[in-house]
């Protein structure tokens, strides 16, 4: 969830926005003197920004000309802190910008166009879909840093233990294996999350989504969505199932569950492989399994794409927006991305990334390999925004305390509001 959704955010802070104005707010910025470009970092504090810091200081080396103000802003902030921030002229030169915001504030006209830019020079270098997703209106807003999806990760000793040989391909499958290891090992087998986010795959593995983007209609309460929902639902009653969780804590509780050796399986993104390889079951890497997110009845199986792209604000002056092109540059290259996968685990954007030394980490190996499942977004403003809605109901379906029809009923209605052109 941390950095594969984009959720509503919290109240929006204007200290971040006083504090870090796009280029006019240095007062070392003079003709002759280096200029100063603010970049709004959104990765994990503790885990991912030090790779990120170093990256900044390497940069300023080889560019003397140019000085970095590095600052992080905590994931689920930073889409309202920047709304706020460029609405008042005061946004940052570069942000880090999780994939569903990029269209969203490109529409606002909050980002420069990068197509001829220095910072897309090497735009072949990178997986189209994910230069696609970066698009909106015929334009591209976003250079990718980091990509993602989601993968069912797995305990290869308590499958082993409980006579698996391979992961489960489809929900049903799931069900049954989850059974066998809580009969033989009496740890739980799959422990389910309530969020919207997690849930998206549910929908791919019936053909169907929240929305057709293209024909304009809102899906969430069809047919199809509703047998989606169920089987979701379904996950969390049985024998090895773990009941849901609908506590605030909820994603640390499944986390730590499976880091632990408490449950064998759970439904997770590439952002928590460097704190898999810190719990006491996954001491050797190698315990880790990975692999594609069970399909649904339509035997299709994905999940959603996501990941960041560094943008450039369009309100910043040209020498500002010239020194931010070529840090966006240095930083998707594919010598700094290949840093950023060996030390934080991520997954590059660019072939030439995935280095042999990259693809030894059995974490990256092992998500690169369900890559090819992931489901681009569609090119829709408003697409992750339409999970809020989802993350106010699933949470109540789950504990007992909203029917399915009624809940989807709810969703459908928030999202009309979202999306008032959209027919139901």
């Amino acid at each position: 969830m941390r950095r594969g959704i984009a959720a509503t955010a919290l109240v929006a802070s204007l200290a971040l926005a006083a504090t870090a104005c796009g280029g006019s707010d240095s007062g070392s910025d003079k003709s002759d003197g280096p200029v100063t470009i603010t970049w709004w970092d959104t990765s994990n504090a503790t885990n991912e920004a030090p790779t990120y810091q170093a990256l900044v200081k390497q940069f300023e080396a080889a560019n003397k000309n140019i000085k970095v103000k590095y600052v992080n802003v905590p994931f689920d902030q930073a889409q309202n802190k920047f709304d706020t921030a460029a609405g008042s002229k005061g946004a940052p030169d570069v942000l880090r910008s999780e994939v569903g915001w990029t269209p969203a504030f490109a529409k606002k006209g909050y980002f420069l166009p990068l197509d001829g830019t220095e910072a897309l020079a090497d735009q072949g270098k990178f997986q189209s879909s994910l230069i696609k997703q970066a698009q909106y209106d015929g334009k591209t807003y976003g250079v990718p840093l980091v990509t993602d999806t989601l993968a069912l990760v797995y305990n290869k000793a308590l499958f082993k233990k409980a006579g698996i040989t391979e992961a489960p391909k489809t929900w049903d499958e799931l069900k049954s294996d989850a059974a066998k290891v809580k009969d033989k090992t009496g740890a739980d087998g799959y422990w389910g999350s309530t969020q919207a986010y997690y849930a998206q795959s549910f929908l791919y593995g019936e053909g169907t989504d929240t929305v057709d983007a293209t024909a304009k209609k809102i899906t969430v309460n069809s047919a199809p969505a509703k047998k989606a929902y169920g089987t979701w639902l379904s996950l969390f009653s049985g024998k090895g199932l773990h009941k849901a969780d609908t506590t605030a804590d909820a994603y640390a509780h499944i986390q730590d569950a499976f880091v632990s050796g408490k449950v064998a399986a759970i439904i997770q993104g590439p952002w928590e492989i460097t704190n898999f390889y810190k719990g006491s079951a996954f001491k050797k890497k190698s315990n880790l399994g990975i692999a594609t997110v069970p399909a649904g009845s339509s035997g299709k199986a994905g999940a959603p794409t996501g990941g960041h792209n560094l943008s450039v604000y369009a309100g910043s002056d040209k020498a500002h927006q010239e020194a931010a092109l070529k840090f966006v540059k240095f930083m998707t290259s594919a010598k700094s991305q290949e840093t950023i996968a060996l030390k934080n685990s991520t997954l590059p954007t660019r072939a030439d990334a995935y280095t042999a030394q990259v693809k030894a980490d059995p974490g990256i190996a092992g998500y690169q390999g369900v890559l090819s499942a992931a489901q681009p977004r569609p090119a829709l403003p408003e697409y992750s925004s339409l999970w809020g809605p989802l993350d106010t109901e699933l949470p109540k379906i789950a504990g007992g305390k909203e029917s399915l029809d009624k809940g989807l009923s709810n969703v459908e209605l928030a999202i009309a509001k979202l999306v008032p052109d959209f027919s139901k």
